[in-house]
């Protein structure tokens, strides 16, 4: 089979993160949703996405082959995989009125609005849907807790330091080339997880559920309370409560950060703060791109949305509820507003453009410190954002 990972309507939902990334690859557990189904599937994936993104994940289809066309919003479970294998040509599967899975058989095409023409299977197996910006935070116990049990089934951890004090230890797997010296880590309340080659210096605190990514580091005295997620190429300080790190970001310093989301290649300076719970105890609200307005959550407590490149000063407070575009630059005394815009540059007493050429200049310093190369398939997604925005 070829599997071929499409989106919804979530993925306007999802937006701003979804601005530089398919919904595939919103990282949310331990594991992004394509690794998560690639695991379970045994095999590589593909996408269908917006133009723009194609060209760096493109859709692959194969010859006399069923091409299995999956719902990207939902994360995968072995039940669901059994389900979705078990579809014939020319059948979906649905759970509630929601396209989960097609098999078009040898067709290259499949569109949402047309599977009335297909035989329907509703689906059985449950699967964790993300199809609101605060899911990601709100549902990443569940999933960081289905990564563990994933990754770490039938195989055997590295030990842990005696230097470290150790609360359920039978709850925490650490990867080779990892290292944890004089820290505290409580599995008691949910696994930990310390990814191949990533590090927790001394004196910090940990309680699980906890994910951290490859090469990635909690910094001296951290306090981490979970659920919370570290993606790889990460660093982090300071406090941090239920929030998700995709990659390549860096929380370096002391700053509260909770039931937050924050993307890839973003830069959070020493002593900043979101808040993510309203003084009023009210419900908390989100800007929403489709709609165009703030839509409510739910939630009491939800913090900051930070999407791919976006950066801020030090002592920047956000509010309860904040969604920050792509590439922006915030800095400067008081409370921004809880909606910025992508390519936006200043702060509470207003903003200009972020110009794209030294948004260029910024990223391609950026990936040369990983060691990475900031291309033109790279400039051509930002350029992508900066015109559809009209900036």
């Amino acid at each position: 089979m070829n599997y071929i990972l499409f989106e919804d309507h979530s993925r306007l939902n999802l937006l701003p993160l979804t601005f530089t990334r398919p919904v595939a690859d919103i990282r949310i557990g331990i594991l992004t949703i394509r690794e998560k189904w690639e695991k379970l599937l045994n095999s590589k994936t593909s996408t269908k996405t917006e133009e723009y993104l194609s060209k760096k994940y493109p859709t692959e289809f194969t010859i006399d082959t069923d091409n299995v066309w999956i719902n990207s919003s939902f994360c995968p479970n072995e039940k669901l995989i059994e389900e979705i294998n078990s579809l014939k040509p020319m059948e979906v599967l649905l759970d509630s009125t929601i396209v989960v899975a097609a098999n078009t058989g040898d067709i290259k095409n499949f569109e949402i609005t047309s599977v009335g023409g297909y035989i329907k299977y509703s689906s059985h197996a449950k699967p964790m849907w993300i199809e609101n910006l605060w899911e990601i935070f709100s549902k990443n116990e569940e999933a960081i807790k289905a990564d563990f049990e994933l990754l770490t089934r039938d195989r055997k951890s590295l030990a842990l330091s005696t230097s470290n004090q150790v609360i359920g230890v039978e709850n925490i797997f650490v990867e080779e080339g990892a290292k944890v010296e004089c820290a505290i880590l409580n599995a008691s309340t949910g696994p930990i997880y310390i990814g191949k080659d990533a590090e927790i210096m001394e004196g910090a605190i940990v309680r699980g559920p906890f994910a951290l990514c490859e090469h990635s580091t909690l910094k001296l005295g951290a306090k981490i309370y979970g659920p919370t997620t570290i993606g790889p190429h990460s660093k982090v300080g300071g406090e941090v409560n239920n929030s998700v790190i995709f990659g390549y970001s860096n929380k370096a310093h002391d700053g509260f950060l909770g039931n937050s989301v924050i993307g890839e290649w973003c830069n959070i300076g020493a002593d900043s703060n979101n808040s993510n719970l309203k003084n009023n105890y009210a419900e908390v609200k989100l800007w929403n791109y489709e709609q165009g307005k703030l839509m409510n959550t739910g939630l009491t407590f939800c913090g900051l949305i930070m999407a791919d490149h976006s950066k801020c000063g030090i002592n920047t407070m956000f509010n309860t509820g904040t969604v920050v575009g792509v590439n922006t630059n915030i800095f400067g005394a008081g409370f921004p507003p809880n909606f910025i815009p992508s390519f936006s540059w200043g702060g509470a007493e207003g903003f200009t453009t972020y110009k794209i050429k030294e948004a260029f200049e910024v990223a391609t310093r950026v990936y040369e410190r990983r060691g990475l190369v900031f291309d033109e398939t790279e400039k051509e997604i930002l350029t992508h954002i900066f015109e559809l925005i009209g900036k």
